[in-house]
């Protein structure tokens, strides 16, 4: 266990690692470390992206250049075989969210203790380097899509055919407009309560099996080879659940905003 961990019981390691450095009380909080690697990684994930398509080139292109083409068209394509309607928006979206997201999620491969003992160093007593494992960050970018998905269903649809969805579907008559009206708002709150929960509730899983791992192995000297074992099977396999979990996120905007152009 790092220095952390000798000064705290289990129990205090693991509630210290998952817990936010903020600023406030109460509604008025700010998790500050959420807030500036999300915000930091963004910024790089643009300047990185700036960066290759100013020196792109039609001649032999470097491994960077490579890569992020990879990635534009992998984008390009999923948005093309999932999103029906003609907007010029959603492609861009759809790369910002995948590349972003799984650049928050990514920070999970940092070795726990690593960036909070750095931060020790500089008086800085709790910091969350995952901003994914905070539910106010999901969230935020659930948010962020359901207030897309409510702005194209007025603009393809107008008012008065995005009430009817709301109010004559799945049963077309008046009669039945309260069961309706129940039923779509359910449907469509869901969606971004989904998306951000599933974020959330996965990556914080897998924060939370990293602290266990490394308090397991941190703790009896005996065993710290089967625990760098079970980080490093575990890091391999996470892989695959941050950059799923990107994917999943991407998709379900790419779904719920093509229902959102569909016009019946």
């Amino acid at each position: 266990m790092a220095a952390t961990g000798e000064a705290l019981t289990p129990q205090g390691y693991i509630q210290h690692h998952l817990t936010n450095l903020h600023v406030g009380e109460g509604f008025w909080s700010w998790h500050v470390d959420s807030l500036l690697f999300s915000v930091g990684l963004g910024v790089l994930f643009l300047w990185i992206f700036r960066s290759v398509a100013k020196k792109a080139t039609t001649g032999v292109p470097g491994k960077l250049q490579c890569f992020v083409e990879m990635i534009v068209e992998f984008v390009d394509g999923s948005v093309k075989e999932t999103f029906h309607g003609r907007n010029p928006v959603i492609a861009p979206l759809a790369l910002t969210i995948f590349v972003w997201v799984f650049m928050m999620n990514f920070m999970d491969m940092v070795p726990v203790d690593w960036l909070p003992e750095a931060a020790k160093l500089l008086g800085v007593g709790y910091l969350k380097v995952v901003p994914t494992t905070d539910l106010n960050i999901t969230f935020s970018l659930a948010i962020g899509v359901f207030v897309l998905i409510i702005y194209y269903s007025i603009k393809v649809k107008g008012i008065s055919g995005f009430v009817k969805e709301l109010t004559l579907n799945p049963f077309n008559h008046w009669a039945m407009i309260p069961v309706n009206f129940l039923l779509e708002s359910v449907t469509l709150i869901a969606k971004p309560i989904s998306l951000a929960l599933r974020l959330f509730g996965n990556l914080y899983a897998g924060e939370l099996i990293f602290i266990l791992i490394a308090l397991m192995y941190g703790a009896n000297m005996a065993l710290s080879a089967l625990g760098v074992t079970l980080q490093l099977g575990w890091l391999i396999f996470h892989i695959l659940v941050i950059t799923l979990q990107a994917f999943i996120f991407m998709m379900l905007t790419i779904v719920y905003l093509s229902m959102a152009h569909e016009d019946h």
